[in-house]
């Protein structure tokens, strides 16, 4: 049995398939449009062929770098084989992925067992931080956990509210600052709420800015602190919102928070509208970060765990014929 048709089997089980062939949709049909001229009349791995599966992945995001890595890997695993066919090809470039992503381990994602997890969100405005952490809250509701957010993005007109609005929604404590506070003492606010309500899950939706990279420094090493010495061991988790639609955009944003705090992981949203899903193999390859969750759609329940498997097979499903 083939690599892809493996995956096919395991995506079948699998209860996001739906979700995932929608949301990944539009890079599927920019991958098929252009490597699907190549299935008839195959010449095996020629000059052509290989540089048009380079512009393929470069088009979907995946960057130059780890599109090397992903092409070197294919020429090896084709190297010993007599005149592989087309699908033979696209089958071992898959399988590539798959093993170029696996290459470090995503941790698992665990909460604290001895009080409140806190959970830090940053990125920049306009990436879907807000309704990531609404989104987010609703997860942890539904699965019986005591949940609140906390409101610090106090320097994007309008934040505060639309956070406040969604726990209204969802009936869960917000903790919330007034415009232009300090981000921090809200950040310490929620904390000690936290401590005193028995809450299990504290989400942070903090300030978006981009002013410099000296002040995000300042202003992210601030918060942590300050929940550190409210919380033991806290933050325990910061993710990072990403616009998926951003692109390679989105990897310099990655790159400069990564400096800037420790980031756990990310956070990829608005992966539905864009032929833009290798992003998540470069984000791996290039940053060794974990993406735990992709946005494939604007309501609540759209916030879906990543998975590797269906991942690739939504991505690249109909380009193998005999796995369509």
């Amino acid at each position: 049995m083939s690599f892809f048709s493996k995956l096919k089997e395991q995506f079948s089980r699998k209860e996001d398939r739906d979700k995932y062939l929608s949301g990944f949709s539009k890079t599927k049909e920019s991958l098929a449009r252009k490597l699907s001229r190549f299935a008839f009349g195959f010449k095996g791995l020629t000059d052509e062929f290989l540089e048009e599966l380079m512009i393929s992945l470069l088009e979907s995001d995946v960057g130059v770098e780890t599109a090397d890595r992903i092409l070197e890997s294919l020429k090896e695993k084709t190297r010993s084989l007599d005149h592989p066919d087309y699908d033979t090809v696209i089958d071992l470039l898959v399988e590539s992925m798959m093993e170029l992503y696996q290459q470090t381990e995503d941790p698992v994602i665990t909460l604290n067992e001895e009080g409140c997890t806190v959970i830090l969100l940053v990125g920049v405005n306009g990436s879907g931080k807000t309704t990531t952490c609404a989104k987010l809250a609703k997860k942890y509701r539904d699965e019986g956990k005591k949940v609140a957010v906390v409101a610090a993005d106090t320097f994007r007109a309008g934040a505060v509210d639309q956070l406040k609005r969604w726990a209204d929604r969802l009936m869960i404590p917000c903790v919330a600052g007034k415009e232009k506070r300090d981000p921090s003492s809200v950040l310490v606010d929620g904390c000690r709420y936290a401590k005193e309500n028995g809450i299990e899950v504290l989400l942070c939706d903090t300030a978006g800015r981009l002013q410099n990279k000296a002040n995000l420094m300042s202003e992210l090493a601030k918060m942590r602190r300050v929940i550190q010495k409210e919380i033991k061991g806290a933050p325990h988790h910061v993710w990072l919102i990403l616009d998926a639609t951003t692109g390679q955009n989105g990897m310099t944003q990655a790159r400069l928070f990564q400096e800037s705090t420790q980031l756990t992981g990310l956070i990829l949203t608005k992966m539905d509208g864009t032929a833009r899903g290798g992003i998540i193999l470069a984000i791996k390859d290039s940053l060794h970060l974990p993406v735990y969750f992709i946005g494939l759609g604007e309501h609540e329940e759209d916030l879906r765990p990543f998975d590797l498997e269906s991942y690739l097979y939504s991505m690249t499903e109909g380009i193998v014929h005999d796995a369509g």
